[in-house]
């Protein structure tokens, strides 16, 4: 019987898949799993994978002729998971040895629906460790419980679906919305945390995660940075009413560190983006935004001014820098 599938999409990744890969000989078992899905990719990944075929027992190649983006190679790969858990790994990123069995006995041992893990940012030669945003750390908790305040840092805050392990009954829980190429993560976390049964939250961090990848969505200024309000629709589609807050804050946040960065799009590109930001927020509760932005930052909240409707004074709310969502 398989314990666990590790689903690792990856397109285009011939200069850091051998390291992932690596990584994964070096947490392999005989009760392990390892779906590697080639996202139609152009370069040598395909050869490097094929190097592995003897190396890392439990290796399974499924390759996309053409493209379908991450969220639909991840579901690839979790049609073809025969596991009793499932946890997913970036082509770009790599595992501490023995990561995956501490996992397993994470989530054996508290008998709950998923486990969050923590993580380590890397960007060069610098390591940061990236706590998951809970302070009460093994023990079995609402995930619910674990959406608010909307003035702080809370799990939805913390996407990342690589930071974790999750139990395939799960089903079309642990399922990405195919349609989208980018902000895949932030629907399917808040759906998670609003309608599985239970979770918890360990102190581990054995998953190495590049930042600054050329070529990466988090990177790239193109069309695809759109889905990030297609993504919100769905998140505001779903939210039971008593987390509209959070949503709201989330939402905003995320929009302001957007638009910081909006030297990446095209001057055409850019103004799409600030009229479909300016549709959805007008859609939202006037209050409940003009909150959000009275916590901002600066420089954050000037970022949103381009795209802000008119909204009423807040005199007596703290202003607070709002790092923690992006």
């Amino acid at each position: 019987m398989t314990t666990l599938s590790v689903v690792v999409p990856v397109r285009d990744g011939e200069r850091y898949i051998a390291d992932a890969l690596t990584s994964l000989c070096r947490n392999a078992r005989h009760d392990f799993e390892f779906i590697v899905v080639d996202d139609g990719s152009v370069d040598g990944t395909g050869e490097v994978i094929a190097d592995f075929a003897g190396e890392l027992p439990g290796l399974t190649v499924v390759r996309n002729p053409s493209p379908v983006g991450l969220a639909d190679a991840r579901n690839t790969g979790l049609s073809a998971a025969t596991g009793r858990y499932v946890t997913f790994m970036d082509g770009d990123d790599w595992l501490a040895p023995g990561y995956l069995t501490q996992l397993v006995e994470a989530i054996d041992g508290l008998g709950c629906d998923f486990v969050r893990a923590d993580h380590v940012q890397v960007e060069g030669r610098k390591r940061v460790v990236h706590r998951a945003p809970a302070a009460r750390r093994g023990a079995v908790l609402d995930p619910r419980d674990a959406i608010l305040p909307a003035d702080v840092r809370t799990m939805v805050d913390y996407p990342y679906a690589w930071a974790g392990i999750y139990r395939r009954s799960l089903g079309d829980l642990l399922r990405f919305p195919g349609s989208l190429h980018t902000a895949e993560d932030r629907p399917w976390i808040w759906r998670l945390h609003q309608e599985a049964a239970s979770f918890a939250v360990v102190s581990l961090a054995g998953v190495f995660y590049r930042r600054m990848v050329a070529g990466s969505l988090t990177q790239v200024g193109d069309e695809r940075q759109l889905h990030f309000f297609d993504a919100f629709e769905l998140v505001f589609k779903d939210v039971d009413p008593r987390f509209l807050p959070k949503a709201v804050r989330n939402f905003c946040a995320l929009l302001g560190h957007h638009l910081e960065l909006g030297d990446r799009f095209t001057p055409e590109l850019r103004a799409r983006f600030e009229e479909r930001g300016a549709q959805m927020l007008r859609a939202l509760p006037v209050e409940l935004v003009a909150g959000s932005v009275a916590r901002m930052s600066a420089e954050r909240a000037a970022a949103l001014r381009p795209v802000l409707p008119d909204l009423p004074p807040s005199p007596h709310v703290r202003v607070r820098r709002d790092r923690e969502e992006t």
